[in-house]
């Protein structure tokens, strides 16, 4: 039975991503599944192995986030690769934890780490550890920045650690993942001691304010210890180039963290590259491939250019958990202890499918299909295109509209395309991002003809 209900599932998997273009981006969920759901109701005997397919079929699948069809723009969730898929299913029944042992999975980790960092452009000395996603990686890294911190200052323990934690600062730009201010909150820094650095008009973090914050701040007595960076804001795109910031960190006795869980790769593209000029030097970076890879989620990366001072940070042991101080285990660069050996997995298969060169033109594809949609507004005479950074994310408005939130979600609930929107200099605009390797002119066209059809019919007359 096991057998043939695997063999099921891999030709309705099959299926399932070849067909899922022909069908509505998304579907609302009904209200009785939903109570359904929410409700549990296991029985007290248990069921038929083949009902497992079943309940895929018929009460999830239908109803997905969307970022699966070609024409969902609204986040940066990315379709699951080929190879990915494969790969996941092959390391689930290998089932292989990459804590704690010595085996080939976590070697394999090791090595895609490896592969990310020349990816990204760092130091050769870099490595780090797979995480869940970004929000997990730039936790990671902020820990080890404090860490590294207070060993600088010899206050890594006892009355001195208290001291000195009491007077920690953080900075970042306005346009900081939400996932920032949670990390800082986690490792017990409030917000009134994450200093929001404000942007400038290329929505980059402006690096003289920054300079000046922190110098302000050392006058006054207190400890700035970090600066989170963006390659790449989620809001507009936008990239914090890394050498000018890393030269005040420096300055300063500062870790620079870059947040590139969706841009951290965009080094490999020409026409970006010059952003990322200094990217050799951060301290560490945060990267997803689970957004620009396409690697099944979630398969975030902590990358450091010191990895001693992420082992420092989170190396614990234990007495039944004897790893070789000289090849130690995952484990001790991160949070987790018991980790799935899906990511590391997952990512290899991806790598290996597209190579370097496939990384390319993957990131290309982003970008053209970005340029053609900005091509589509700057013609159309009742849309307006927004600055925006480099990055595959498009900011734009139509003209005369009353609500673009109520015009967002008259798309969704159509299901032909899906976009979101974002607060851009106190207004709510339209805002479409590519990340779908699937995702063709055709489908930005569909887009663009159900925002402007929409609009019409939501315009008074």
């Amino acid at each position: 039975m096991f057998r043939d209900e695997l063999v099921s599932s891999a030709q309705w998997a099959a299926d399932y991503l070849e067909q899922v273009e022909r069908g509505p981006v998304t579907r609302q969920l009904p209200g009785e599944l939903r109570r359904r759901l929410h409700a549990g109701g296991m029985g007290e005997e248990g069921g038929h192995l083949f009902e497992v397919l079943d309940f895929a079929e018929e009460s999830l699948a239908p109803y997905p986030t969307g970022n699966g069809h070609p024409a969902f723009f609204a986040w940066i969730n990315s379709p699951p690769s080929p190879a990915g898929v494969v790969a996941e299913l092959l390391a689930t029944a290998i089932n292989a934890t990459c804590g704690m042992g010595e085996h080939a999975l976590m070697d394999l980790e090791r090595g895609v780490i490896a592969d990310l960092a020349r990816l990204a452009g760092l130091a050769e000395s870099t490595s780090g550890v797979l995480t869940s996603g970004g929000s997990m990686a730039n936790l990671l890294c902020l820990a080890a920045a404090r860490h590294w911190f207070f060993e600088q200052r010899g206050a890594s323990d006892g009355p001195e650690y208290d001291a000195a934690h009491s007077r920690l600062i953080a900075y970042c730009g306005a346009q900081a993942h939400m996932s920032v201010a949670k990390a800082c909150a986690v490792i017990g820094i409030p917000r009134s001691r994450v200093r929001v650095i404000p942007t400038t008009p290329d929505r980059c973090m402006d690096v003289t304010a920054l300079a000046d914050a922190v110098r302000a701040d050392r006058e006054a007595g207190l400890l700035p210890f970090c600066v989170v960076s963006n390659l790449g804001s989620t809001p507009t795109g936008a990239i914090d180039t890394p050498a000018p910031i890393t030269a005040v960190c420096r300055e300063h006795g500062m870790w620079h963290h870059a947040d590139g869980a969706w841009g951290g790769l965009g080094i490999q593209v020409p026409k970006w590259a010059p952003a990322y000029q200094g990217i050799d030097e951060i301290d560490s970076l945060t990267v997803d491939p689970h957004k620009t890879l396409s690697v099944p989620v979630g398969c975030g990366a902590a990358l450091v250019t010191d990895p001693t001072r992420l082992r420092a940070a989170f190396g614990f042991r234990a007495s039944y958990l004897d790893s070789d101080e000289h090849l130690p285990w995952m484990s001790e660069y991160t949070f987790e202890l018991t980790r799935p050996g899906t990511r590391a997995f997952t990512l290899w298969a991806t790598l290996h499918q597209l190579g370097r060169s496939g990384v390319a033109t993957l990131l290309d594809h982003y970008d053209r299909m970005a340029d053609h949609l900005r091509a589509r507004i700057t013609d159309h005479p009742d849309l307006e295109l927004l600055p925006c950074g480099p990055l595959p994310v498009v900011c734009f408005r139509v003209r005369d509209l009353t609500s673009h939130t109520a015009l967002a979600e008259a798309i969704q609930s159509q299901g032909r395309a899906y976009l979101a929107t974002v607060d851009y200099n106190g207004e709510t605009v339209l805002r479409a991002c590519i990340c779908n390797h699937r995702t063709t002119p055709t489908h930005i066209d569909t887009l663009l003809h159900e925002i402007l059809t929409t609009a019409r019919q939501l315009t008074p007359r």
